[in-house]
């Protein structure tokens, strides 16, 4: 690999530290098979490098970052993936179960919508006004997260999405 694929051992190291204590301090859990983790976040850093954003390793970015939101790491099929599934798409984060050992990864199945109906429901979304609010509500799109507040925060305090992972919700 050469030029923007260049992902060095140390930047995957520093990678997997700030993920792991963002996944614990959040009650998630990184995927304990540590050569696959370190695998995946290599594709995050690869992907950092070649769109400006740490696509999922797992999933075809577009390269248009706004087109992208919802698969950028996390993304915001993790959270239901993991009640259904016990892991993301790309098994990065998984359950407690898994990490005790008690149960093991099978086929995660594909919950992105194709682009035309992402597209569909982008165009298609209706504000919900509620004059009698002093604030707008923004939500996570990643963990669900509800704040008022003028604008969205920089980073979720629940899951660490960034800024752009919110949604006005009121």
């Amino acid at each position: 690999m050469s030029g923007e694929q260049d992902v060095s051992p140390e930047e995957i190291d520093r990678l997997y530290e700030k993920l792991r204590v963002e996944a614990e301090s959040g009650g998630y859990h990184l995927n304990p098979d540590v050569p696959m983790t370190r695998a995946l976040l290599h594709g995050l850093l690869v992907n950092e490098k070649r769109y400006g954003y740490p696509s999922c390793p797992c999933r075809l970015a577009s390269g248009n970052k706004e087109a992208d939101l919802d698969i950028i790491c996390p993304c915001d099929y993790r959270d239901p993936d993991l009640d259904d599934y016990h892991a993301c798409y790309c098994s990065l984060y998984v359950s407690q179960r898994v990490v005790e050992g008690k149960l093991k990864i099978g086929s995660i199945p594909e919950r992105r919508p194709p682009r035309e109906k992402r597209l569909k429901m982008k165009t298609g979304k209706k504000g919900i006004s509620l004059s009698s609010l002093p604030l707008p509500v923004w939500r996570c799109k990643v963990c669900g997260y509800l704040c008022a507040r003028d604008g969205p925060p920089e980073i979720c305090p629940i899951c660490k999405a960034k800024k752009e992972r919110f949604e006005r919700f009121i």
